[in-house]
């Protein structure tokens, strides 16, 4: 590397901050069922200790995202958890309502024609808005598991009004320092009708709810030969891009680390976001944040494994000589254009990356720092104990 690109890309890695999620480092499972490790957290103190462990080995992973009915307990100050993650070294971050567990939710939550259950999902996000202001959280994550899976089943049109009063409803709740991220996925567990199934819906329901509410991308939430970097680009353009979820994806909606299938999409991505910064002098305010369950690879390490490669690929996106690019765009030369992505894709980043780790007194190799540590193995041991003392059984449970 150059002087130059090592000062472009230590320079992006100081803007680079990622959210860890609660639930992936608890037991989690696929639609058939729950597969175990020892280590995994038992309650939401494990979840924290574990973000806690990967923020130090990382320096850039100082909150967490945290499931409203799995990570608080009805009745309890929202502060004690926030006091609980400053012990463990972070902060609590987005947070996630929980619309799609309950029996009620079965035909829908904010698309449902029940208006009594319509209500009770509402309900459940002010508690949550509520529950981010006491916390400091600027973000209310939102995801819906609605639509239908047969034609004729209900009126789109309906359920689509539906959202469109409910969300309008929750943005006035909103502090003025808190933003509603509106995520999509195009199908599962509907498969006739997602009622947010695409991009272009959360941009629309986003855009009549009000100005605190963006877009969220999930990386795994698009058909394989989709052009996210695209949509990526719009939504920048529009001012709607308020957030990620970082995963990878061999179809649509894999929970698999980052890059695993495809870096360079990453890599296309973060460019996108590069280039907006260049173009219009100010860096956008964006979310990033992981959003993955794994039942193969230990937990801890495979979130480590995803910060890795995300300021990996962060860092290699700011290297795209832009000056360079615009000239090829304009003179219609394809193959400088390409070339120029590709060059930058290919630069080995590790001399930034080590300079920015030591700059920040952190362990070279973070994912070696944390084997040599022992975490995993103490962590494992004391909730094997732990799960014992309490009676857990995990043996047979479908997830």
């Amino acid at each position: 590397m150059t002087p130059a690109q090592l000062r472009r890309a230590r320079e992006a890695l100081d803007t680079f901050l990622i959210e860890t999620p609660s639930w992936g480092f608890a037991d989690t499972g696929t639609r058939f069922g729950k597969f175990f490790q020892d280590a995994a957290a038992i309650d939401l103190g494990d979840k924290l200790a574990d973000a806690g462990h990967v923020h130090a080995l990382m320096g850039c992973c100082p909150t967490v995202a945290v499931h409203v009915l799995w990570d608080f307990v009805p009745g309890e100050d929202p502060k004690s958890v926030a006091k609980l993650a400053r012990k463990h070294g972070v902060k609590i971050g987005a947070i996630n309502p929980n619309l799609f567990q309950d029996q009620e939710y079965k035909w829908g939550s904010f698309g449902n024609s029940d208006p009594a259950v319509r209500a009770r999902a509402l309900q459940h996000c002010f508690d949550s808005v509520a529950i981010g202001r006491a916390v400091g959280s600027e973000y209310v994550s939102l995801w819906f598991a609605d639509g239908t899976n047969y034609p004729g089943q209900e009126s789109i049109r309906a359920r689509k009004a539906a959202f469109e009063e409910s969300l309008g409803a929750l943005h006035r709740k909103l502090a003025p320092n808190q933003t509603m991220l509106v995520e999509y996925k195009p199908f599962e567990p509907a498969f006739y009708a997602t009622d947010i199934a695409d991009w272009g819906m959360a941009y629309l329901l986003s855009k009549k709810a009000g100005p605190r509410a963006k877009v969220l991308v999930d990386t795994g939430h698009h058909y394989a030969a989709t052009n996210i970097e695209q949509i990526v680009a719009w939504l920048l353009d529009e001012d709607m891009l308020g957030g990620f979820h970082f995963n990878d994806r061999r179809y649509a909606d894999d929970d698999l680390t980052l890059g695993s299938i495809d870096p360079y999409q990453i890599f296309r991505i973060f460019h996108e976001i590069h280039l907006f910064a260049h173009e219009r002098r100010r860096r956008p305010k964006i979310a990033y944040m992981i959003d993955q369950c794994h039942n193969e690879k230990p937990k801890i390490e495979a979130t480590i494994q995803t910060v890795v490669i995300a300021q990996e690929l962060f860092a290699k996106a700011a290297l795209v000589d832009h000056e360079a690019l615009l000239r090829a765009q304009l003179k219609r030369d394809v193959v400088t254009a390409e070339l120029i992505l590709k060059k930058a894709f290919f630069t080995d980043v590790s001399p930034a990356l080590a300079s920015w780790r030591k700059a920040n007194r952190l362990a070279a190799d973070p994912l070696a720092e944390h084997r040599r540590s022992g975490y995993e193995r103490t962590a494992a041991a004391d909730r094997r104990r732990r799960r014992k003392e309490m009676g857990i059984s995990r043996g047979g449970s479908f997830a």
